[in-house]
């Protein structure tokens, strides 16, 4: 085991050299790709606000190609994961008149957080802008490079957050059906994808509450890549689904990595600091019986009880009977909590239970 560590972090050194000479000789002769900032939209409170973000050069994916091939959307894929990150770039982000400089990781990732004390955000407004400014590097007869993003800023007008798997809960994915997966996950794009019915309406009715001025927040934890963020983000917005933080994984493209499915310790990771983050707010969970996601949601209602309103499970394994006896069994124990257990076979039937429960509005 010592010695696979020791080959790893050698390979690991040999392959930042390597990037580092290619860039070094790709700026010498003037052929490096233009260096772009991509922003991850964050959260906060009043007073303290978090943003992600990656330095990258850019590959020249295009989006929201309606007609494109197959070919074309994987060689966007592979473009997406063969991504070359920027290491210790330095990056400014300002938030009206502070400002924060940032360092980038090993995998060119950048994480800022605005202590508001003294001056806390004004709550009228559920996005809050975020400017981010790349300092160093910067190539050779570029213009400064500046990015635009957000940060949701949840206000005492909330009245529950909403935590939600993505793939085969809001859009199709058949993640339990490994080579059609792979067809739609890898060889499509945010056009050819296609949403759950239904999916739409109900997270706004969720957002909303039982008023227009509610503003619950809602919070996308996926198993998918960090290079898949840019194709999730226009999904949503092609498709009209309420914006959110999507929050995802490091992950290198390797068959190994691509083909695991263990994802209880990254959503728990994820979800964690979210529910630390709002703990006067109780939670609503959406997820999919395909893969742990009940599991992962079980765990959560042990370790913060009176926390979680109820967990819906979109059923895309109704044939499989072993699979069903698992979740009767869970849906027993979620139960004894005092915390709602939903599967459901469409969406309505989840629309219909929170509207029972008053969670949402019945318009």
């Amino acid at each position: 085991m010592h010695g696979i560590r020791l080959i790893s972090a050698a390979m690991s050194r040999l392959d930042k050299l390597m990037n580092a000479a290619k860039r070094l000789i790709a700026g010498t002769l003037g052929l490096e790709d233009p260096i772009c900032i991509m922003p991850y939209r964050g959260y906060g409170t009043p007073d303290n606000l978090h943003l992600r973000g990656r330095v990258l050069q850019d590959q020249g994916i295009k989006l929201r190609e309606e007609n494109a091939s197959v070919w074309r959307n994987l060689r966007n894929m592979y473009r997406r994961f063969e991504s070359d990150e920027v290491a210790e770039a330095r990056v400014r982000a300002y938030f009206g008149a502070a400002q924060q400089d940032v360092l980038t990781n090993a995998e060119g990732f950048f994480q800022v957080t605005f202590a508001l004390s003294d001056q806390p955000v004004e709550s009228d407004r559920f996005w809050q802008p975020i400017t981010l400014e790349l300092l160093e590097p910067l190539p050779r007869h570029s213009a400064p490079i500046k990015v635009d993003s957000e940060v949701m800023v949840v206000s005492e007008r909330a009245r529950f957050g909403v935590i939600s798997d993505i793939d085969d809960t809001i859009m199709r994915t058949a993640a339990t059906d490994l080579l059609k997966m792979i067809r739609i996950a890898y060889l499509g794009n945010e056009n050819t994808r296609r949403p759950f019915s239904g999916v739409a309406e109900f997270y706004h009715a969720l957002q909303q509450g039982q008023n227009d001025d509610h503003r619950n927040p809602i919070f996308y934890v996926s198993s998918s890549a960090w290079n898949m963020y840019d194709l999730f983000e226009k999904f949503m917005d092609f498709n009209h689904i309420p914006r959110g933080p999507i929050l995802l994984r490091d992950i290198e493209l390797s068959p190994a990595n691509l083909l695991s499915f263990k994802h209880e310790s990254h959503k728990i990771e994820q979800i964690t600091p979210i529910l630390n983050c709002f703990s006067h707010l109780p939670f609503i969970l959406i997820g999919d019986s395909g893969q742990k996601d009940p599991e992962i949601y079980q765990q959560l209602v042990k370790h913060h009880p009176d926390r979680i309103f109820a967990i819906y499970i979109r059923d895309v394994t109704p044939n499989d009977s072993q699979r069903q006896g698992e979740l009767e069994a869970i849906a027993n124990q979620v139960k004894e909590t005092g915390c709602e257990f939903v599967v459901f076979p469409e969406t309505q039937v989840a629309m219909e239970h929170a509207i029972t429960h008053h969670w949402i509005s019945c318009n």
